[in-house]
């Protein structure tokens, strides 16, 4: 007898159409009573948090009822001297929250709000001898770093202020044989990993590089049979994966691949019919974080209520292409 497969089992009464409305309510809501204890214990990740909530409204095409005033006023105040951006104010610069606020700044076509010159600036600095990237001035190498960078300098369009063959050899030592990618030279391949490697070569025209249909397979070995995806062997699916498993699909042209009705199936699950929002799986907590990538799992597979978004950077390809951004996809 084989070890059982870890998944779980959705219930016969879980919702199975999208909740579209609900979502958007959820959302709007979020940030508003700024007092509630689950506001308060995120303000490490607000940054991200702010942009994971205005990605989803802008692919609901409800982004205008968003307070925009009041988020510019708020990236602002966390830019530092360096140039980088913290996650909340006050809070120590890093590349992830940098890349937030670039984006939500390009989805607001604002940049002028901020310094992108010093941006830049921070940007080159973080960057090492051997291409990788340092997340911070603590020196924590990281894949995810890599394409933080790549992706905050595309949208700034300065690709060139880095050294990109180094930054592009550095993401290949960390390809395993499996044709995956960890987060440095001999990490196990995990699927968040693979996305950020994919769509750091994307992003910098080296999508040749990978394998293809190896790497295709490895990622389609992730569905289970509830339907949901996982980030590796023997963990449960998880909405989240719905991102970065399909992205990294659609990114090698591997998106058929997977059972797109199963898939849709257990993202519809794992949404809250009171409150709105999606859970990492049915009949868990609902976040802002799965939210996001759970409608943009939906809108990578074909559903017209959402807007197209784009599979390397998770915002809207109205977006993208207003702000002249072209990415190689296999």
């Amino acid at each position: 007898m084989g070890t059982p497969v870890k998944d779980v089992v959705i219930p016969d009464n879980a919702q199975k159409t999208l909740l579209l409305q609900k979502h958007a309510d959820y959302i709007a809501a979020y940030g508003v009573k700024k007092d509630d204890y689950e506001y308060c214990i995120t303000e490490y990740l607000r940054l991200s948090g702010m942009y994971w909530g205005l990605t989803v409204m802008d692919l609901m095409k409800q982004l205008d009822r968003m307070n925009k005033e009041e988020v510019l006023q708020f990236i602002q105040q966390c830019q530092h001297e360096c140039g980088g951006l913290g996650a909340s104010i006050g809070h120590d610069p890093h590349l992830l929250y940098t890349l937030s606020a670039i984006q939500i700044l390009t989805m607001y076509d604002a940049l002028d709000v901020i310094n992108t010159e010093k941006v830049v600036e921070f940007v080159c600095s973080l960057q090492q001898e051997d291409g990788s990237f340092y997340g911070d001035k603590w020196g924590e190498v990281d894949t995810r770093f890599s394409f933080c960078a790549v992706a905050c300098l595309a949208l700034l369009n300065k690709l060139d202020a880095i050294d990109v063959d180094k930054a592009v050899e550095f993401v290949l030592t960390c390809m395993n044989f499996d044709g995956g990618f960890g987060c440095r030279p001999g990490s196990e391949t995990h699927s968040g990993q693979v996305y950020c490697c994919v769509g750091m070569l994307a992003i910098t025209g080296r999508l040749h590089h990978v394998n293809a249909d190896l790497l295709g397979w490895w990622l389609c070995e992730r569905q289970l049979p509830s339907g949901g995806l996982n980030g590796r062997p023997e963990k449960l699916p998880d909405v989240c994966y719905s991102w970065w498993v399909l992205a990294s699909l659609k990114i090698i042209g591997k998106i058929h691949w997977i059972d797109k009705d199963k898939l849709i199936q257990f993202i519809l699950a794992s949404q809250d019919e009171e409150t709105g929002g999606f859970a990492d799986r049915p009949g868990d907590m609902v976040d802002p974080f799965h939210t996001l990538f759970g409608i943009a799992g939906l809108s990578l597979l074909g559903d017209d209520r959402i807007k197209p978004v784009n599979p390397v950077f998770c915002m809207s390809e109205e977006v993208i292409q207003r702000a002249g951004i072209r990415v190689e996809l296999l």
